[in-house]
């Protein structure tokens, strides 16, 4: 039996009862695929702020590093937006990807077959759609000095350096080596210095690679490319504002960002998480979706832990549960058998998961 250790952290908003359910699922598929997760809870977020008075205490930065991934949540909420940027849970947030060295964030965007007509465009457009986003997450405008700001003007810095390219480009293409081997690099070359250095890096790790197609093109084109025809796309690597952008746009090709998990990584520890937020609105209510998150955990056993049999029984969970007609409140209208609450469906997926046959 293969045991591992997991950090937990739930969060704001409706993060823990999403993280439930994926805990739900883990437990389902580990009775029968051989294997043992021991969970340890953390804080980060508002919540952290609210009991410790810092939104990333330094015991679940310790924590998380010592153990053998982490399965996040989502933070923040109004509640918190009035407090000085250092103290709020985004601030939290971005200091844990800095801490954990997570600089390679994984956004799929597949379309479900039997969700083809929750997207807001036409089905014959997203038909199909199977795309991964690589962003990289911890360098770029976020993080370059200088930045400020004065009565009159604030400024921020873009800056990548061409080992931070490097880097983050062979996971790009890595992944393609295992998917359609094509690869799109997003950048503004047209206008940005910073651009044309990550262009010049990304062809000179493409020779590495001299089975996967490279391919270029400009941010703004590539936004238009995901709606105009999103099949054109294998593996889009950018930066790490260009990529938090076109991954939420390309999220909505599948109809609701309650289906989409992410995944990111890099020489220490990798955080496993929804893309979507905290959504405090519905906190509590027992409508969130908690397949982003279940789905987030079959990433997480793929790609932290190597347990691919257990990934493809949650894989085959979701899909076997959505071609059922299952539905949480927000795919109500497509084709529903049956609205779940949160917790019902993270039953149902468990179910499904652990019985099915590979």
């Amino acid at each position: 039996m293969s045991i591992y250790n997991i950090t937990l952290i739930k969060g704001d908003g409706i993060g823990p009862e999403i993280i439930d359910e994926a805990v739900k699922v883990l437990d389902a598929v580990a009775g029968v695929s051989g294997l043992e997760f021991n969970y340890d809870e953390a804080l980060m977020g508002g919540i952290a702020y609210d009991i410790t008075g810092d939104p990333l205490p330094q015991e679940t930065i310790a924590k998380s590093l010592n153990s053998d991934a982490v399965l996040f949540g989502a933070i923040g909420g109004q509640k918190w937006d009035e407090l000085p940027r250092e103290k709020r849970p985004e601030s939290g947030l971005l200091r844990f990807r800095k801490e954990l060295g997570v600089y390679a964030n994984y956004r799929p965007a597949v379309v479900y077959d039997e969700l083809v007509n929750a997207s807001s465009l036409k089905p014959e457009i997203v038909e199909g759609v199977d795309l991964m986003v690589i962003r990289e997450l911890i360098g770029g405008i976020y993080f370059g000095e200088p930045k400020g700001r004065d009565e009159n003007k604030g400024w921020n810095t873009m800056v990548y350096t061409r080992e931070e390219i490097t880097r983050i480009a062979h996971h790009a293409f890595k992944i393609a080596m295992k998917r359609e081997k094509r690869v799109c690099s997003i950048d503004k070359a047209n206008v940005l210095d910073v651009s044309q250095l990550w262009r010049e890096e990304v062809e000179e790790v493409a020779k590495e690679y001299p089975e996967v197609e490279l391919t270029h093109m400009y941010v703004d084109n590539a936004a238009m490319q995901l709606i105009l025809n999103p099949r054109q796309f294998d593996v889009m690597l950018t930066g790490n504002i260009f990529g938090d952008i076109l991954s939420d746009e390309a999220s909505m090709l599948s109809g609701s960002i309650g289906l989409l998990p992410s995944a990111s990584v890099g020489n220490k520890i990798g955080v496993y998480e929804p893309i979507h937020g905290s959504a405090p609105d519905i906190a509590g209510q027992g409508i969130a979706n908690p397949i982003a998150t279940i789905a987030s955990a079959s990433m997480m056993l793929r790609f932290a832990l190597g347990e691919n049999e257990a990934a493809d029984r949650i894989d085959a969970g979701i899909k076997q549960a959505l071609s059922e007609g299952y539905r949480t409140k927000d795919l109500a209208q497509f084709d529903a058998k049956e609205i779940c609450s949160t917790s019902e469906m993270g039953s149902i997926i468990a179910n499904y998961a652990a019985k099915c046959k590979l």
